[in-house]
């Protein structure tokens, strides 16, 4: 048996104990993991320096590495994160309705656990903790395979929590993770069936789609996010400049960020300029079309894949458009269903544009970094999730159940 298959099979053999704890058990396991992470953050600092130093020397990607860095203050972000979770209400035995037929029969369906989850992602720690936290909260157990970039890291933090667990009635079985970071032992947690209820991908568009193309075990699929932000011509300028700054440059390097900003022509007329210099204050490369070169120094002719990249990086793409439809073409054209957003005084063209435009959250007036589970009010998310089968936006702790009907009666037959 594959050192793969004995974690499964041992998150597995956790599952009927941890879908029975009570909330307060569960409760008092995740402020145990919150308060371990910050007590032993130097410790996991000094193993994320080891991850650091390899990225360095191996060459990854600024934007990768940022999202490999931990800081004190991020340890502390993900501890609370771990305990805004614990404060949610438990949606597992929640009556979700309850109806009679006309034989007398009463149909009551309740949330239960999805079951066992596994859960492959890329550089990114604090999805450790958050997936550890979310998915042990409603019941699930969980199989993480994080990168092998970030595995100094993640082993750190998943020996943390063991630690923690081991202090509280939640069996610490139920939180594993795959040692083992070689391309085989991801492919082989697709293939495990008989222990893995979901697999959850967490990365780029070549890890997603690897994982929806080849795992036999369902794939709950998070998406990419290639997200625009479009200034309308009504749009307040001094709101559309600090909104698109904002998508960009906030966090470049995830999925919420905008990587590609359309402007209503009667707007970059006069405000454009103003948005130019922020963003190349800000250090952002610009990549824009025939308008946008005509009119200031220093941007790059913008070519057709650059209205498809998700940048993760200091890099915009920028496009005017004659007007509310043709912004809505294009981002119906080159849109990921991730989020996007308009800025625009008039009611009736954001109406519009949230009615026509098919995507996870829309946004009027505001930043598309709001796409998060924290900021929703969920904690921490699973991931964000483009499709529409089960779920779609940040999954929190309701994605992450199913449900069960109970069916009761006084004798009834079927005639």
């Amino acid at each position: 048996m594959s050192s793969v298959m004995k974690k499964a099979k041992a998150a597995k053999s956790a599952k009927e104990q941890l879908a029975l704890l009570s909330r307060e058990e569960k409760d008092d396991a995740l402020e145990a993991m919150a308060t371990a992470l910050t007590k032993e953050a130097s410790w996991i600092l000094a193993e994320n320096e080891k991850d650091m130093q390899a990225g360095r020397e191996n060459g990854l990607s600024e934007a990768l590495l940022d999202r490999l860095a931990l800081t004190k203050e991020r340890i502390h972000s993900i501890a609370e994160g771990v305990r805004e979770v614990k404060k949610l209400p438990d949606p597992i035995g929640d009556t979700v309705r309850t109806w009679e037929r006309p034989n007398g029969i009463q149909i009551e369906e309740v949330r239960v656990p999805l079951g066992v989850i596994g859960m492959i992602y890329e550089a990114r720690p604090n999805v450790t903790a958050d997936a550890s936290a979310l998915c042990l909260k409603s019941g699930n157990p969980v199989l993480l395979r994080g990168s092998s970039s970030a595995f100094q890291t993640n082993k750190a933090i998943v020996d943390v929590l063991h630690r923690a667990l081991d202090e509280t009635k939640l069996p610490s079985l139920a939180l594993q993770l795959v040692e083992d970071t070689s391309r085989e032992a991801a492919h082989e947690m697709l293939h495990l069936t008989e222990d893995l209820d979901v697999i959850i991908p967490r990365g780029g568009a070549s890890l997603i789609q690897h994982v929806v193309k080849n795992a036999s075990v369902p794939v709950l699929e998070t998406g990419v996010g290639n997200c625009h932000v479009y200034i309308d011509e009504s749009a307040d300028d001094r709101m559309g400049v600090q909104i698109a700054v904002n998508a960009k440059t906030d966090r470049p390097s995830v999925c919420n960020a905008c990587e590609t900003v359309l402007i209503h022509r009667d707007w970059a007329d006069q405000y454009a300029a103003s948005l130019v210099e922020e963003l190349k204050a800000k250090g952002v490369a610009i990549r824009g079309d025939d308008y946008m070169q005509a009119h200031f120094d220093g941007i790059t002719p913008a070519e057709t894949n650059d209205w498809h990249e998700e940048y993760l990086n200091l890099t915009v793409a920028i496009r005017t458009v004659p007007s509310l439809n043709d912004a809505i073409r294009h981002i119906q054209t080159y849109g990921t269903g991730h989020s996007e957003a308009i800025v625009t005084e008039e009611t009736g063209a954001a109406d519009e544009f949230m009615a026509r435009i098919d995507a996870a959250a829309l946004y009027h007036n505001a930043s598309t970094r709001f796409t998060d589970g924290n900021e929703f009010g969920f904690g921490a998310e699973i991931g964000i999730s483009t499709q529409k089968m089960h779920v779609r936006g940040p999954m929190g702790l309701e994605a992450l159940t199913a449900s069960k009907y109970l069916v009761r009666g006084n004798g009834q037959i079927k005639e």
